[in-house]
């Protein structure tokens, strides 16, 4: 069976979904909102640019409806090369959605905070900003566990990518690396409290972005190419 240049396309407008919402959900509004050393400042922000933070949980809801649908699409893609490891893909991304949303629990309750004065009866404004930064902390600390699976869907979806004969190989190699990157951060980070001090993290962490960034637009921009009859794995 042929694999479909529809399919890779769909796949790569979910994938595109992922990577935009992404990149704004923990990268752009973080950086304009948060200061981790100053508590007050961060709390001041999220307070004079309530929808830009608003966007960020937003954004976050987009990403995760998406990264549902991609891996069912990419298992369509490539469940002529070897189906079992397809579905090994899609469970590995499934098992993130659930603690990736309930992670956004702690943003819905800095909104609560900052809009009810109920609040300010308990809390001076010094403790209040205090229990701000403690659940931005705590979804810090579920988006960490978020990344373990965030990298394990990678190394199956590297080796359907390698082994698939329609998209380059290179891309294969990038996703599989990808996955390790992810691994070896979390794996890091958890047993060794100065691991960021090592500073190879950030040289790890961009290998996935690099190989994610890289296979999106592929699919995207090139769909698959022609390939003759791919024999069916069990």
């Amino acid at each position: 069976m042929e694999p479909s240049k529809k399919t890779a396309r769909i796949a790569g407008i979910l994938y595109l979904i992922v990577v935009i919402t992404g990149i704004i959900s923990l990268g752009y509004v973080p950086k304009q909102l948060i200061i981790w050393e100053d508590k007050a400042a961060t709390f001041n922000h999220i307070l004079k640019n309530e929808n830009l933070f608003r966007l960020g949980i937003f954004s976050s809801v987009i990403c995760y409806l998406a990264f549902i649908f991609l891996p069912l699409v990419l298992r369509e893609l490539f469940k002529t090369v070897n189906k079992f490891v397809a579905n090994v893909m899609v469970v590995s991304v499934l098992v993130s959605i659930p603690i990736s949303f309930f992670n956004l629990y702690n943003k819905y309750l800095i909104l609560d905070m900052i809009h009810k004065e109920s609040y300010l009866k308990i809390y001076d404004a010094s403790q209040l900003q205090s229990l701000v930064m403690f659940h931005l902390n705590q979804y810090e600390y579920g988006i960490f566990i978020a990344t373990f699976f965030w990298g394990l869907w990678l190394f199956p979806f590297g080796y359907l990518v390698y082994k698939s004969g329609f998209i380059p190989k290179i891309f294969g190699i990038l996703l599989m690396l990808g996955c390790f990157g992810y691994i070896v951060n979390f794996s890091g980070n958890t047993l060794f409290a100065d691991y960021q001090e090592w500073g190879i993290s950030k040289i790890i962490g961009k290998i996935p972005s690099v190989a994610e960034i890289g296979i999106c637009f592929w699919l995207l921009l090139f769909g698959v190419k022609n390939s003759k009859k791919i024999e069916y794995e069990k």
